[in-house]
């Protein structure tokens, strides 16, 4: 029995993240086209076409900082970063350190593993006195 594989679909179930409704959708990609069904705004759709065709994630994290009245600054990405770049970026991070003052949206790292986007602090450390 042979099949064509022109007219073989792909399914992929997702949640999506969109807003807090969590439709639960389907995509399915047939002949190279991409339909998305089970959304209840127009919302649902991008999310799920971005998430099949290029899936990307913020990033959070913290990092030490030197002589501050706290030990660490929580940090995140700027933006979204590609989804395969993540323990590129957590490897960058893990070796940064911060030096006090950090005052929030400081940029800790520029162009965190290459990806374009910046790594930025999200709160503030005074220095210890």
């Amino acid at each position: 029995m042979s099949q064509n594989m022109e007219h073989v679909s792909e399914q992929t179930e997702l949640i999506c993240i969109g807003c807090p409704m969590g439709c639960l959708m389907m995509a399915v990609k047939n002949n190279g086209e991409l339909s998305v069904q089970g959304n209840t705004c127009p919302r649902g759709a991008e999310y799920a076409k971005k998430e099949l065709t290029n899936p990307c994630r913020m990033v959070t994290s913290s990092v030490p900082v030197v002589n501050g009245e706290t030990a660490r600054v929580s940090v995140k990405t700027k933006g979204e970063i590609p989804k395969e770049k993540i323990m590129e970026c957590m490897k960058k991070i893990h070796a940064l350190l911060a030096e006090a003052p950090v005052e929030i949206g400081d940029i800790i790292c520029a162009d965190i593993a290459g990806t374009g986007v910046d790594l930025v602090a999200t709160k503030a450390v005074a220095v210890l006195k």
